[in-house]
């Protein structure tokens, strides 16, 4: 299950995990076309996906979510918390309450139940075979977003901690839990935060000299998700070019 598949991190996770042999359960709530297009993209190379729409700030649509997913494709293994929403940018005392709501509820608290709703499916204590949670953090978390988007650094420090916590609960289990946290990455969230050119007037910033891209942190959720990364749970990787 990855959430927010449609377009940017989540739909480059979709695309290599079904390279790689998982079903894919893929959740959108606005861009229909993107969805089913990365659904046809995994379908004609031979794997096997489903979009379904869903709001991850709403918990009916998280326990359909998952039911819909079970009975398409099966038993859920893996799941990647990637759905949340940036609430633009703006310096804190500009801030509106409902902005702010969106943001906590959809990046944390839309986190933690849809992380709800695969430990019931996963853990050996409901009857479960295991698996392994990949929360999609940021890291704005560490580095504060100042002058752009604090509270959206904030939610994404609850993430951070919330995988440490969650891991030490469900680790004998059966399920692993780690963040991936992203640094600037070239996707359309900068142009839809009315920002086209923040990749550019940053990269000074970053170390590597460049952006990372979408597929590089696909990268880093699929080696979590894999066998390879079995003895690790309750780490944040950073995907951030040394920023």
């Amino acid at each position: 299950m990855i959430t927010g598949g449609s377009r940017g991190i989540g739909a480059a996770v979709a695309r290599l995990a079904g390279s790689r042999g998982y079903f894919v359960a893929l959740s959108f709530l606005g861009n229909e076309a993107a969805a089913h297009g990365v659904v046809k993209e995994i379908r004609s190379s031979g794997g096997s996906a489903v979009a379904i729409r869903g709001d991850v700030a709403l918990e009916a649509d998280i326990i359909r979510l998952f039911q819909e997913a079970e009975q398409q494709l099966g038993p859920i293994c893996g799941l990647v918390n990637n759905a949340g929403v940036t609430g633009g940018f703006s310096r804190v005392e500009a801030l509106e309450a409902s902005s702010l709501a969106r943001v906590l509820t959809t990046n944390v608290a839309g986190t933690i139940l849809c992380a709800r709703e695969a430990v019931k499916r996963m853990s050996t204590r409901h009857g479960g075979h295991g698996g392994v949670i990949v929360n999609i953090s940021s890291l704005a978390a560490r580095i504060g977003g100042a002058g752009e988007w604090v509270h959206y650094a904030a939610s994404k420090g609850a993430v951070d901690t919330f995988t440490v916590g969650l891991a030490r609960e469900v680790a004998a289990e059966g399920v692993r839990v780690n963040a991936v946290a992203p640094g600037l990455i070239a996707t359309d969230i900068h142009a839809a935060n009315g920002t086209p050119d923040r990749l550019e007037r940053l990269r000074p910033t970053i170390p590597l000299g460049r952006a990372g891209s979408p597929a590089e942190v696909a990268e880093g959720v699929l080696w979590l998700l894999s066998d390879a990364a079995s003895y690790i749970t309750g780490t944040i990787l950073e995907i951030g070019g040394g920023r």
